[in-house]
């Protein structure tokens, strides 16, 4: 099948964020004396927001107001080093550069905050994405699984949902497509593994950038 518009995940879809998820979370546990959490332990945690993600790497049983300190500090740690180690994956811009030149069009969803993610985008891949929205549940668009973001963007593209496959690398990402009763693909070089995301049920995977721009245009590898 050939689809005519893409709408990607960004975080372990789009960027490899982890390590500066991971050194700005472990800046605000060490800030107010927290275990700090490992490599592998932060990638389990992304994908439901960075909200969550501050609120589960804290320690059990933390109360309100340690998670309001830790999640203002982490905040204003990332907005400053959100792209100290942040990058494309291989073979990403390539892609996006194709789809685009085949006049498919291209979109990104994220939970993350919606300045960090349009900062991101404009840093990495400037111009080229018809659609950017983060996490904004202020305007009453809500974080994914809901299917909000994906909707949205099919609302300002006019897309139609036969039209459009939603491309990421999480559970989060499965559920998302399913709410938005649109196709799916799940990337196996993000946050999660190929064996966790057939256990999640994905319909499609690809391994790599080259199969992934097949699977969206309907041409044979």
């Amino acid at each position: 099948m050939t689809y005519s518009a893409a709408i990607f995940d960004l975080d372990g879809t789009l960027l490899d964020t982890l390590d500066d998820l991971m050194c700005a979370v472990n800046y605000a546990l060490a800030l107010y004396e927290q275990p700090l959490r490992s490599k592998d332990e932060i990638r389990l945690r992304v994908g439901n927001g960075v909200r969550n993600l501050v609120r589960t790497s804290l320690p059990d049983g933390a109360d309100e107001a340690l998670f309001d300190e830790c999640f203002v500090a982490f905040a204003d740690y990332y907005r400053r080093h959100m792209t100290d180690n942040t990058k494309p994956y291989p073979g990403i811009s390539a892609l996006l550069r194709h789809l685009r030149t085949r006049g498919i069009r291209c979109a990104v969803v994220s939970n993350k905050a919606d300045a960090a993610v349009q900062h991101l985008i404009d840093h990495f891949f400037p111009g080229e994405f018809d659609a950017v929205i983060g996490e904004n549940e202020a305007a009453g668009i809500h974080k994914k699984p809901a299917p909000d973001t994906v909707l949205e963007v099919m609302r300002v593209l006019n897309l139609k949902k036969k039209d459009v496959v939603y491309i990421g690398d999480s559970e989060v990402d499965i559920q998302t497509a399913a709410n938005a009763q649109c196709d799916c693909i799940t990337v196996t070089w993000g946050f999660r593994t190929r064996d966790f995301l057939q256990d999640a049920g994905t319909p499609q995977l690809a391994e790599t950038p080259e199969q992934l721009e097949h699977l969206i245009t309907g041409e044979e590898l």
